[in-house]
């Protein structure tokens, strides 16, 4: 997981933007190649997301090795990866009825 996050480090740092959070450790970019980026180089895929405030969608991304990421879209056209950790666990949904 560390070479994962030192990867994604190295690789937004040609194009850095400011992040809209407090957390100090916080990894951001334009949406799209944030995106392109999780999906493409990290076979991670979106497995889940919502809306934390009219102006954020929360994103879980995980890949198939448990690894995954925690990401703040903000309708300004950034995204920032605001948690990664391993061994995700997808629990069974309930029938709501």
């Amino acid at each position: 997981m560390r070479t994962l996050l030192c990867h994604i480090l190295l690789a937004l740092a040609a194009a850095p933007v400011a992040a809209q959070s407090p957390i100090t450790q916080v990894v951001c970019a334009p949406s799209e190649q944030m995106q392109a980026r999780l999906t493409g180089q990290y076979r991670s895929e979106k497995t889940a997301s919502g809306l934390r405030n009219p102006e954020e969608v929360m994103e879980v991304w995980t890949d198939a090795q448990g690894e995954w990421a925690m990401v703040i879209r903000y309708s300004s056209g950034t995204s920032c990866i605001v948690a990664m950790g391993e061994y995700w666990q997808q629990t069974a949904q309930k029938d709501p009825s």
